[in-house]
């Protein structure tokens, strides 16, 4: 007799981020094959397919905040978890990506996960909120809530990191306007 299947387990995640807008987090979590600048389980994302950003896209992902369920002749688990996964949507004007893992050695099976980034204020200036939501089958050796947990821990302190990306723009940005303002005034006292 035929079991039946457990129901996948869903989650959802969110982070506020008081000092960086939308418009400057989504295009840093739009870039795909990069990941690992902003989420600190990764130690690594790369492209393995197709063009960053484009629906259809494959990254590799290596890092240890999920067990690896792969294991070594000794029998004890390898400290590696790795995962590749497919971008299956994008929508620039929500602000919002899709993607689903392909393989792993997580144990996640049927994956699909979005993260949007949502504008807060009625002109969008007051900062934002990431939204992260999941769709797995159930995990062996896991339980929901705490896979629940591990992603907002880690959604906080991507948040952080991304905040920090964006506070060292600005100071490029400062840098770099003073330095092209500095070598106007330079050009116009040499006439």
């Amino acid at each position: 007799m035929e079991q039946d299947p457990q129901p996948q387990w869903e989650g959802k995640v969110s982070a506020r981020l008081a000092k960086a807008t939308a418009d400057q987090i989504w295009p840093l979590l739009n870039d795909f094959f990069n990941l690992h600048k902003w989420c600190p389980g990764l130690a690594a994302c790369y492209g393995i397919h197709g063009t960053n950003g484009v629906p259809g896209c494959i990254r590799h992902c290596e890092g240890s905040s999920i067990p690896s369920t792969d294991t070594n002749t000794d029998g004890h688990s390898q400290p590696v978890s790795w995962s590749t996964e497919r971008l299956t949507a994008v929508d620039h004007g929500e602000r919002s990506l899709s993607y689903e893992i392909v393989d792993s050695n997580i144990g996640f099976k049927s994956y699909v996960s979005t993260v949007k980034v949502v504008p807060q204020g009625d002109d969008g200036q007051d900062g934002c909120v990431i939204e992260w939501s999941f769709s797995v089958d159930p995990v062996a050796g896991l339980v929901l809530d705490e896979l629940v947990r591990m992603y907002k821990v880690g959604l906080q302190q991507m948040a952080e990191r991304l905040e920090d990306g964006v506070k060292g723009l600005r100071k490029l940005y400062f840098l770099f306007s003073f330095y092209m303002f500095a070598a106007a005034l330079d050009s116009f006292y040499s006439l």
